[in-house]
């Protein structure tokens, strides 16, 4: 009986020996991609984690050097977080805070230069349809009209469809286009939800050019003979 049991284990050796030679280096190959994509994984979760701990520390300190004036800070700190982490959503939004804060000292040029980049290198479509409006207002400021509506008419999110007509109502209406400028302002009107406070100064801006708010009229039931 042992004998017998010294046989089949010596069989099975056999056997387990043979499987190796043939599928031990392409077994070995696939654990070895395995564990290597699973560390490479982690390490990239890693890299991830950290780079958004130090986008947000140059965020804030953007904001921080904005509410101290301290616009040398602002420059400097945004800087860094667009060359080194200039995909990040916090350097969207630092670029929305430092651009206010170079407005607010009256540095337009600095404020048009910051806004650009987030306009057009924003990860976040969101905060590049913020930073394009906002570019458009400096250059209504600057009087630079046809710059403003070249701005207003690149591509934003449809949430964005009434503030975008509502300034090319601005612009036309500074150039003395009032009925374009009234047309955008409809637009602007039915753009904006009945619950949306701004729908009321739309109005007001229509009235101010002698025209009403045109509301859009239901079909009737059955459809109009």
């Amino acid at each position: 009986m042992a004998n017998n049991f010294d046989l089949q284990e010596q069989e099975q050796l056999e056997e387990l020996k043979h499987f190796w030679n043939k599928w031990g280096t392409p077994i070995t190959w696939v654990l070895t991609l395995i564990l290597g994509g699973f560390a490479a994984w982690n390490g990239y979760q890693m890299w991830q984690n950290r780079q958004a701990q130090q986008a947000t520390a140059l965020e804030e300190a953007v904001e921080l050097a904005g509410r101290t004036g301290d616009l040398a800070r602002v420059e400097q700190a945004f800087g860094d977080l667009k060359s080194g982490y200039g995909g990040t959503n916090q350097a969207g939004q630092a670029g929305l805070l430092a651009a206010k804060a170079l407005a607010d000292a009256d540095k337009w040029d600095a404020a048009k230069g910051v806004l650009t980049w987030v306009a057009d290198k924003a990860s976040d479509e969101g905060y590049a349809a913020l930073a394009r409006l906002r570019l458009a207002g400096v250059l209504v400021e600057e009087k630079a009209y046809d710059d403003a509506l070249a701005q207003l008419s690149q591509r934003f999110p449809p949430e964005f469809a009434g503030a975008v007509a509502d300034r090319k109502g601005d612009v036309l209406a500074l150039q003395g286009k009032k009925q374009e400028a009234i047309a955008e302002y409809q637009r602007a009107y039915q753009a904006f939800g009945d619950g949306v406070e701004y729908r009321r100064l739309v109005e007001a801006k229509l009235n101010a050019l002698g025209a009403q708010v045109q509301t859009v009229a239901a079909a009737p039931a059955g459809g109009a003979q």
